[in-house]
């Protein structure tokens, strides 16, 4: 190879590894996580609360979190008889912009309505399986602790 060829060589080197080196500070904050959590039993509440709690930590906030829950778990979210303790940790939750729903069909079957739930909830008129689906296909990971 001739010395200018060489020169030539070595200066396209130098530009590519500037050009990456660009484009790399560009891109210095990490993308949004979308993170569905799938909630169905009763006594895995204070559990998964902990998880979500400990992922925005994780994350420095850097996350949409949806919570679906269905079945027995439910009734561990009703505003009446529950603990001062998941009662306030899920209010924190809710206030760091965690995205609860409610499965209507699982609210249908135990006869409870968004008013006997703790504030935030949403009803999912649809199910909850389907919600799941749904977040999912907009890009949600799916989390089942």
């Amino acid at each position: 190879m001739r010395r200018r060829d060489m020169f030539h060589a070595a200066l396209a080197g130098a530009g590519t590894l500037l050009g990456l080196r660009a484009v790399q500070g560009a891109t210095t904050e990490p993308a949004r996580l979308k993170v569905a959590y799938h909630l169905s039993d009763l006594d895995k509440v204070n559990f998964v609360l902990g998880n979500i709690k400990n992922h925005y930590e994780g994350t420095g906030g850097n996350v949409d979190i949806a919570l679906v829950v269905h079945g027995p778990a439910l009734a561990g979210f009703k505003s009446k008889g529950i603990s001062a303790a998941i009662s306030g940790r899920f209010a924190g939750l809710v206030q760091q912009g965690l995205d609860p729903h409610a499965c209507g069909n699982t609210m249908h079957g135990m006869d409870i309505t968004l008013a006997d739930l703790l504030d935030g909830f949403h009803a999912a008129d649809s199910g909850g399986v389907v919600k799941l689906a749904e977040l999912q296909s907009q890009g949600h990971v799916y989390l089942r602790p």
